[in-house]
């Protein structure tokens, strides 16, 4: 359970000592936190202390307050720390699972896309076309042009999620486009991409969002091998 507070920031050694906690299985999401009172005396800090770590819990997303009731778990990591852990597996991990998430994006957006969703493809499409050898604005408009077309899914645990990994993501564009030895989704891949989704052909949409990156997918294995 929690242990006192001996030295170092109070704040912050609090947070850490609340996310041991949480981690640990001391409290399970769903639970109602002890009151103020009760975390200061355990903690051996003020009221304040436990209340502005709290706070930075919220803010993360592991605690939520509900006004007149209480604090409660609402998950068992830390967002932020889970991003960091994401960003140092392998890059070949990263691009299964960006593979997995586009291409059931892909599906979904070709039966449920509106008029808008196209114009916010086509928008960043033209203007990847448009950016030709300037590599940073590339990677700019290929990202814009992959988030449109997950929103097209409508889906908003996908949306969400996908958000979510968009760091990997990103890692993973400016791989592809950067490294010479790693196959790169040409602009007419991702028209072709989109082509299929206007035309609301899921099937299609989900093979070539498959396709988009299993060349680079098979160039890293094969580095790793």
């Amino acid at each position: 359970m929690l242990e006192p507070i001996r030295k170092g920031s109070l704040v912050e050694t609090a947070i850490d000592s609340l996310k041991h906690a949480i981690e640990s299985g001391d409290w399970s999401v769903g639970d109602r936190l002890p009151v103020e009172s009760e975390l200061s005396g355990s903690l051996g800090v003020s009221r304040n202390t436990v209340r502005e770590a709290v706070r930075v819990l919220v803010h993360v997303g592991m605690l939520e307050t509900r006004q007149g009731d209480g604090t409660y778990v609402r998950a068992t990591r830390d967002a932020g720390e889970t991003l960091r852990r994401i960003a140092r597996t392998q890059l070949t991990d990263q691009l299964e699972v960006r593979i997995m998430l586009e291409t059931e994006a892909a599906k979904l957006a070709a039966g449920n896309r509106t008029d808008q969703d196209l114009h916010d493809m086509t928008s960043a499409l033209d203007a990847r076309a448009r950016a030709g050898t300037d590599l940073q604005a590339r990677i700019h408009h290929d990202e814009a042009f992959h988030h449109a077309l997950v929103a097209a899914s409508h889906n908003s645990a996908l949306v969400e999620l996908y958000d979510y990994f968009s760091h990997a993501v990103s890692q993973t564009i400016e791989q592809t486009e950067t490294d010479a030895g790693l196959p790169e989704p040409s602009q007419e891949d991702h028209e072709l991409l989109f082509a299929a989704i206007r035309q609301r052909n899921e099937g299609k949409a989900e093979a070539l969002a498959r396709e988009l990156l299993k060349p680079s997918l098979r160039a890293l294995k094969r580095r790793e091998s």
